[in-house]
């Protein structure tokens, strides 16, 4: 067409290009778009309108999303999204679900098998849901590949009628509806897999297809069939409908994430897919949904305890750390010794597995099951206890111990439990978890005192809380020794450990009599140690109060020395009363009394004076009980106590002194001075005269004395003291031994005289 344009100033001709066609076919289309059936029907009655014209409109279409979800099935969302595509007048009704116009569209000649970005328009149809228009369309001529695409988006949207109207076409080449039978089971629209399955799908044929998992990760094109992309979509219903129609379980496909040498049995992750092929019950392991419904139902048609590749389900499940599945497994029967196929024959157990892995919840429900054997061996020798210990189980380690591992046995190259702890320095570790377990009351197994020993090692660790609770077993061997004939008391001396060794002396160890292999008992320890003193107060006191013993000298030379050093009164009159020499001296040279001066043991002193202690006898060194005493900073109440038994014998023995005679005016005589215990008299003759009872005895000269003897110069005479009698007579003495003795002498008179008196020994200073 040409258009003419009149100008001012001239007459111009100018053409404009006019395509009245393609103007008014994509009228036609965006009437169509807009629900604009009259002027749809106008355009399409023109007859320079293509009906199969390519145009292009914002259109809303649905899309849908797979939402991937940790150990459940797969969500499908569809959602409506809006954007520029290119479409047809027939597209675009097929979309819309306008069937009157999709009618007046094919009778005018709309091609049906025309393919836009979107697909055609019998994959409009399915896709927005309209049944009627697809079977219009694939009556109006709809080729197959319109009909297979229009088949693989209803598998994708789950349109099961849609799937059914497909098939009934005729149309639908066997590969295509393989490929849509794979979709569908991934996606769990149960409904089409039941329709295709019912046209005589095979369910067994393998099609590579879009697999995708998020725990472990899968996002790959996998040679797999309808099972195998169920089980890894977790679609639970699926798998159901699959094995009620008989879907085969003997294929194996590539979608593993571990390998295994065949020689040696180890594992090795190479990555979700890489690993070798595998039957369906082990895809339903690494692909595990969360109620395990799935591997419960292949177990009714499968066997847990075939083998592939020298590998079990159970060994798989334990690889994949997957508690869930083997409680499934166990409940199924499963055999939980079946070791490890390999050609070097490791004889690896599932328990084996779990150990070195570090799967201690699945190391539990192995035990609980019971029918595992916790002391099972490797070819090596190696136990599941050897070897959490050898990669730091912490965790497994207290499991199988709380089980009742043997930590007794040892391996092929003699090491045990306890010794791969100390060669892979995680000593400290193993120790506190072994020690909490004792302490809760928990028994430890072992075969082998020798390598392994509850009490040893508890008394080694100096843990007192776990010795309490293992000396309160009634089976327990308190005297047990390890390969160098070492018992727990050996250990508690040898380390100075005084609480651990007193309570293993209470619950009966023998200290005395047992000998390691050296020939050394626990007391050979004890004097090696420098708290031997501390220890050897234990024993005695343990001694004391234990029912019918009285050998001491057993354990010690001096019993009677090494208790009054103690201060342990119950001991010293026990040992006193079976002969002991009170006045003995011991290796170094000092009686029960010197020591119990040195002591500051004031009560134990007045035990040993009382039973005939002498307090003047010195040693080589020239040292008395006195001279020990007063070296004590402690106090002096053991000084007190030997200095009254010093005067109260210097009084009763009595002496030569010289008497002075009428207080000081008249000459000194020399008389023989003592005191008559019983009655409290101090005598120097036979007359009543010269026996007094004295009130008061005081070092010194009184004054009276001094004023008669103010001339005599000999006044301050040393060794002078006088005494009062009840009389009030005043008597003075000179003692030999200066003023040191004359205050014992007036200590010795009070001591006396109150001890006549009130009937009991005083403590006079």
């Amino acid at each position: 067409m040409m258009a003419f344009v009149n100008s001012s100033t001239a007459l111009k001709k100018q053409v404009f290009p006019i395509d009245f066609e393609t103007e008014m076919s994509q009228h036609l289309i965006d009437a169509v778009h807009h629900g604009d059936n009259e002027t749809a029907m106008e355009c399409v009655a023109n007859r320079l309108v293509d009906v199969n014209f390519i145009g292009t409109v914002s259109l809303k279409s649905k899309t849908t999303e797979i939402v991937l979800q940790d150990e459940s099935p797969h969500r499908v969302n569809s959602v409506y999204e809006e954007f520029k595509t290119e479409v047809t007048a027939l597209f675009l009704a097929a979309h819309s679900g306008n069937l009157m116009l999709l009618r007046k569209l094919l009778n005018v000649g709309a091609n049906v098998n025309l393919r836009l970005f979107r697909g055609y328009a019998t994959t409009a149809a399915v896709r927005e849901g309209h049944l009627k228009v697809l079977e219009v369309l694939i009556n109006g001529g709809a080729s197959q590949l319109a009909c297979e695409e229009a088949l693989l988006e209803a598998s994708y949207v789950g349109q099961a009628r849609f799937a059914e109207l497909l098939m009934q076409s005729n149309m639908i080449r066997p590969r295509v509806a393989i490929h849509a039978l794979v979709s569908a089971c991934c996606r769990g629209f149960i409904e089409v897999v039941d329709v295709l399955i019912k046209h005589g799908v095979d369910a067994n044929a393998i099609d590579r297809t879009l697999l995708q998992s998020s725990k472990p990760f899968l996002h790959a094109n996998v040679d797999c069939n309808a099972l195998f992309a169920a089980v890894v979509s977790r679609q639970i219903n699926v798998v159901r409908l699959l094995l009620q129609v008989g879907v085969k379980l003997d294929i194996n496909v590539k979608l593993g994430a571990w390998s295994w040498d065949t020689d040696t049995g180890e594992e090795f992750r190479v990555g979700v897919g890489l690993g070798e092929a595998y039957p369906i019950t082990w895809c339903a392991v690494e692909y595990f949904e969360s109620t395990g419904s799935i591997l419960h139902m292949l177990l009714f048609h499968l066997r847990p305890n075939s083998f592939h590749i020298g590998r079990t389900l159970l060994h798989h499940a334990i690889i994949c750390n997957n508690e869930r599945a083997v409680n499934i497994l166990l409940n199924n029967e499963v055999d939980t010794e079946l070791v490890v196929k390999t050609t070097e024959e490791t004889n690896i157990h599932p328990i084996h597995i779990a150990s070195r892995l570090g799967s201690y919840n699945i190391l539990q429900c192995l035990i609980n099951n019971g029918r595992c054997n916790l002391d099972s061996r490797t070819k090596s020798g190696d136990t599941a206890l050897m070897i959490c210990t050898r990669y730091k189980h912490e965790k497994c380690l207290r499991v199988l111990v709380s089980e009742g591992a043997d930590l007794g046995l040892v391996n092929s190259i003699g090491h045990c439990a306890t010794s791969i702890a100390n060669s892979i320095q995680w000593n400290e570790v193993y120790q506190k978890t072994i020690l909490d377990i004792i302490r809760s009351g928990k028994s430890v197994k072992s075969s082998n005192g020798s390598r392994f020993s509850s009490l040893l090692f508890v008394t080694r660790a100096n843990d007192i809380e776990a010795l309490k609770k293992l000396t309160e077993k009634k089976n327990i061997n308190i005297n047990e020794q390890n390969a160098n004939g070492l018992s727990a008391a050996m250990i508690a001396s040898a380390g100075g450990n005084v609480e651990a060794f007193k309570l293993l002396l209470h619950a009966g160890a023998d200290v005395i009599n047992l000998k390691n292999k050296y020939g050394l008992t626990a007391l050979n320890f004890i004097d090696m140690n420098q708290n031997s003193e501390i220890f050897r107060k234990v024993m005695f006191e343990y001694y004391a109060v234990k029912k019918g013993y009285c050998n001491f000298s057993s354990i010690d030379v001096n019993p009677l020395h090494r208790a009054a050093c103690y201060g342990d009164i119950h001991i010293v009159e026990k040992l006193l009363k079976e002969g002991y020499d009170v006045n003995g001296f011991d290796e170094h040279g000092y009686t029960p009394l010197m020591l119990a001066a040195r002591k500051n043991c004031g009560e134990m002193c007045k035990l040993l004076i009382s039973y005939g202690a002498k307090c003047e006898i010195e040693n080589e060194r020239h040292e008395t009980a006195l001279l020990l005493a007063r070296e004590n900073v402690k106090g002096n109440y053991a000084e007190r106590v030997i200095t009254d038994e010093v005067a109260r014998r210097v009084v009763l023995c009595g002496a030569s002194v010289k008497k002075h005679t009428k207080c000081g005016k008249g000459s000194f005589h020399t008389k023989k001075l003592v005191m008559v215990g019983a009655a409290g008299i101090l005598r120097w003759g036979k007359s009543n005269k010269r026996n007094i009872v004295c009130k008061v005895a005081e070092v010194g000269p009184s004054e009276k004395f001094r004023w008669n003897r103010r001339k005599k110069f000999d006044v301050d005479e040393a060794g002078m003291f006088h005494v009062v009698s009840s009389k009030n007579k005043e008597v003075h003495f000179v003692c030999e031994g200066g003023v040191e003795m004359a205050k014992l002498w007036v200590r010795g008179i009070r001591l006396v005289t109150s001890e006549a008196i009130f009937g009991s020994r005083a403590n006079t200073s």
